[in-house]
């Protein structure tokens, strides 16, 4: 446990109906009480009871009406002793119930501080610490879900769940090289490769699994390519049922990048607008040329708009032949115009792609094509909530794998149960820095960093 107390305002800065200031440390309950009235004078009453008073400050006077709580160790978020202080909101007077906490003898927390005493107190493993941000910075629905129930323990469980089975596993073939003599069940290479390769394939189910947990974090980056003039803008717009990019009749209005989210089915969705491509006009349309190429590279999927009411281009041609072999849909845009380009046209244009007829102004296919996007990405119309994982605990899973594979083939080569010990070991590791059991304080400062002030 931590001897100092902490504080911060754990609400968002700006006017709203409450403001919460928190403590966390030994004392807090004290001093709270130090500047809390509440009615005839009494102080908190027991933990967990809301009470209703006043904050007063140095001479006595009120500062505001407020709600105070505390809560007795370890039945508190951090595990520690703790209280909040609901105030009003505003800047006022969650500012003053602040300063009165610091003059009392609190300190103010680090980023990140409340969830890393959690963390140290063993109220939450490091999976869950980093689930609490997932919950802070979810795009949708569906990624609200799946860090909720990483919160809840399911990622930590099946991680911990492979480690102890390796654990296992690693203790029996030690214990049968050092006591050969001793009446120790024996454990066969084939039976260490059964029980290995069954615990290496958990860890690949947990790999195949992040790669939608990336996409309910950060959403599917979908670059809307194409010529000029085809629809790009109008396409967006349609998308989020908002005017947000500019449209013309004039070829190279859009020459910056402009992105928006927009939910699909709890799936978040990046939109990147792109500038129209062609042989540039100017240095400013040069430069737009060139962020929709580099857009269009780091995409995730690729929309290429084509506009069904002209004839294909050389424009089209070149785009067309610089797309090939990636992720990319093919949107036949202006179907509600007299149609210049069949569905066989753009086959040949671009074989092996699939092609959705559009409108952007009757919002035909749209729906579609929004499916398809999802299904292009992540093989299905719906993106699995099981985990919502981080870049760091999917590194850690692949570092794992990686080891684990390569203790199978040291055993498969004939090269006996003790030259695969380290291997396993070392796997361990990576499973127990996800969960937080072998973390070093440079990664635990990286991780904790990323939250805000009163988290």
């Amino acid at each position: 446990m931590e001897e100092d107390i902490i504080t911060a305002i754990s609400t968002a800065w700006g006017e709203s109906g409450i403001a919460i200031v928190r403590l966390s440390g030994g004392g807090s309950r004290d001093l709270v009480n130090s500047i809390f009235r509440g009615g005839e004078g009494l102080s908190l009453s027991p933990p967990r009871f809301m009470n209703h008073g006043f904050i007063l400050d140095n001479e006595g006077d009120p500062v505001d009406e407020v709600l105070a709580v505390w809560f007795r160790e370890p039945r508190s978020y951090t595990g520690e002793e703790a209280a909040e202080i609901h105030c009003h909101g505003g800047t006022v007077a969650a500012r003053k119930c602040l300063e009165l906490c610091l003059a009392g003898g609190a300190r103010m927390a680090r980023p990140g501080e409340f969830t890393r005493r959690a963390f140290m107190n063993g109220r939450i493993d490091l999976a869950e610490a980093e689930s609490v941000l997932g919950v802070i910075r979810s795009r949708s629905d569906k990624a609200l879900r799946a860090a909720v129930k990483c919160l809840r323990g399911h990622f930590s469980d099946r991680v911990k769940s492979v480690n102890d089975d390796l654990a296992d596993l690693s203790a029996l073939a030690e214990a049968g090289l050092d006591h050969p003599d001793e009446d120790i069940p024996e454990l066969t290479p084939d039976d260490y490769l059964h029980r290995l390769s069954e615990a290496a394939q958990r860890v690949r189910d947990l790999l195949s699994s992040a790669r939608s947990g990336r996409f309910l974090r950060e959403g599917i980056r979908v670059a809307i390519s194409g010529r000029p003039n085809v629809g790009k803008s109008s396409l967006m717009n349609s998308f989020l049922e908002e005017a947000r990019s500019i449209v013309t009749s004039m070829p190279g209005t859009t020459r910056d990048l402009i992105e928006e989210v927009v939910s699909h089915k709890g799936v978040p969705l990046r939109l990147i607008d792109t500038a129209g491509i062609r042989d540039p006009g100017d240095l400013a349309e040069e430069e737009g040329v060139r962020r929709a190429m580099e857009a269009i590279r780091e995409a995730d999927i690729r929309v290429w708009v084509i506009d069904g009411s002209e004839p294909i281009t050389d424009d089209d041609r070149r785009i067309a032949t610089s797309l090939r072999g990636s992720c990319c849909i093919v949107a036949l845009n202006k179907s509600d115009l007299p149609v210049a380009v069949e569905i066989e046209d753009v086959k040949d244009l671009l074989p092996g792609h699939d092609i959705r007829v559009t409108s952007a102004a009757t919002g035909q296919g749209l729906e579609e094509l929004k499916d398809l996007i999802v299904l292009s990405v992540s093989g299905s119309t719906s993106v699995d909530e099981d985990i919502n994982t981080t870049e760091r605990q999917v590194e850690e899973l692949r570092k794992a794998l990686e080891l684990a594979e390569e203790a199978m083939d040291a055993v498969s080569s004939g090269a006996g149960l003790d030259a695969s010990i380290e291997m396993l070991f070392r796997s361990r590791e990576c499973l127990s820095r996800i969960l937080g059991t072998s973390a070093d304080e440079e990664l635990l400062e990286r991780i904790f960093s990323g939250f805000c002030i009163g988290k």
